[in-house]
């Protein structure tokens, strides 16, 4: 961990935001006391969107056909006799 005083940090601030994206734990003190943690900013995940795929997929009336003998025995990661 580096402790770095508020000063140093407003003068070096980029290299220290180098540090912490390459990993390194970074702590800025006010009187060598510990403040606040540079730490990088972890991409948020895009929300889903419910429906955002009607209309673009299809499923035919063969989907709702039952499966031959050796489909069955495949899905089941068995070899047909």
């Amino acid at each position: 961990m580096s402790l770095i005083n508020v000063h140093a940090a407003k003068t070096h601030l980029s290299k220290l935001i180098e540090r912490a994206l390459a990993g390194e734990n970074i702590v800025i003190a006010r009187d060598n006391v510990p403040a606040v943690r540079l730490v990088p900013v972890e991409e948020a995940q895009p929300e889903r969107v419910f429906g955002a795929w009607r209309g673009r997929a299809t499923v035919t009336d063969s989907f709702f056909e039952p499966l031959s003998e050796a489909e069955l025995h495949a899905w089941n990661g068995e070899t047909p006799e």
